[in-house]
């Protein structure tokens, strides 16, 4: 009780500090709890909508696709992910958002769509412009370049229309891990990712764009990307929780508005990869971290993530894992995962009370994402 108290007290202060600091909204407060007097719209939508809302999708090119705008139009959607081949210019990138947000929406889902992108720095960046350091850079020279590079990624993805940035990485580097090969961690230490990565986030929220850790609990010892290979992650939970997780402590604490969830298997926990798996989601994000922001699943296509199955199949381990946000590369996958959720969401398969909790964090986070 004493450590909850706490925790509240550091979300209060943060939320002084990013209104003191010209921030458009403040992540400071639960984000679950229908705040800034937003009625908990999550009660009023149809099972269709609710399933809708915990989808994340991406497509080819840069025009919308019509299946995409359908979706948006339907309220099938919470969010888009782009990469860079969405993005061949700063204008085209600007023109594409600007045709997503103008498409009409069904009422209570009229705030933005959440426009996600990975713009990490260093060797992930679909745009140009800031971070203009790498992860590794940005640990090496101390919170003030960290917080600076923050401030100026928020007005660089601001700009051409982003809300969202999948960033920062607060995985642990370890010696030979990919993540630290790649000069994509903060630190070879907790206390360095800590230090860094928390206030780049911090400065990056306090500009208007909500940030994103990952990748729960902790990718440092990956030896290759999830994305390719299967990784399982045989670390003790003792290690787990004192060196890996430790940084999304601080995260939390600081008012965090997503935490990514990895693909990755940690046999500690479960023979389940991360976002598929409840004793990670639930259990030690949820319970022993006490998140309260929104959950998202890193792509899932990932090959831990096939091995369980097809788009519908793994959509909905994750939900009922406890992971909020269903991130899909392909508008097609995420379409079918959205017609299973609603159809076991009707059928009574899946607790109504607890999906709606997860899908008014993400409405709550929409609605603070208004310009």
């Amino acid at each position: 009780m004493a450590n909850a108290a706490i925790r509240r007290r550091k979300r209060a202060a943060i939320v002084v500090l990013a209104v003191l600091a010209g921030g458009a909204f403040a992540f400071g407060a639960a984000l679950g709890d229908g705040a800034a007097g937003r009625p908990k719209a999550a009660e009023r939508l149809s099972a269709e909508k609710l399933a809708g809302q915990r989808i994340v999708i991406g497509f080819a090119g840069t025009e919308v696709p019509s299946g995409v705008r359908e979706m948006v139009r339907e309220g099938h959607l919470a969010g888009v992910i782009l990469f860079a081949d969405n993005l061949p210019s700063r204008a085209a990138g600007r023109r594409l958002i600007a045709r997503l947000q103008a498409i009409p929406r069904p009422r209570h889902l009229r705030d933005p769509l959440l426009v996600m992108v990975d713009q990490e720095g260093g060797l992930v960046k679909r745009i140009s412009g800031a971070p203009t350091a790498s992860a590794e850079q940005i640990g090496a020279r101390g919170p003030a370049f960290a917080r600076e590079q923050g401030r100026r990624t928020a007005a660089n993805l601001r700009n051409v229309g982003f809300n969202v940035n999948l960033a920062p990485v607060l995985d642990v580097g370890r010696p030979g891990g990919v993540i630290e090969e790649t000069d994509r961690s903060f630190g070879a230490s907790a206390a360095r990712v800590e230090r860094t990565a928390v206030p780049f986030a911090r400065a990056m929220q306090a500009g208007g764009v909500a940030a994103s850790a990952k990748h729960f609990p902790g990718l440092g010892a990956a030896a290759e990307n999830t994305d390719f290979a299967v990784q399982r992650i045989r670390l003790s939970r003792r290690t787990l929780r004192r060196v890996d997780e430790a940084p999304y402590s601080a995260f939390t604490a600081a008012g965090g508005a997503l935490v990514m969830i990895s693909s990755a298997i940690y046999p500690a926990y479960s023979q389940k990869p991360a976002s598929l798996s409840k004793a990670i989601a639930a259990g030690e994000l949820r319970g022993r971290l006490s998140y309260d922001g929104v959950s998202i699943t890193d792509a899932l296509g990932g090959a831990a993530i096939r091995a369980v199955g097809g788009p519908a199949r793994v959509g909905v381990a994750a939900a009922r894992a406890g992971t909020d946000l269903l991130l899909y590369t392909d508008y097609r996958e995420g379409a079918r995962a959205r017609r299973a959720l609603q159809r076991r969401l009707e059928g009574g398969e899946m607790d109504r009370a607890r999906f709606e909790h997860s899908v008014q964090r993400v409405l709550t986070l929409r609605h603070r994402l208004r310009r």
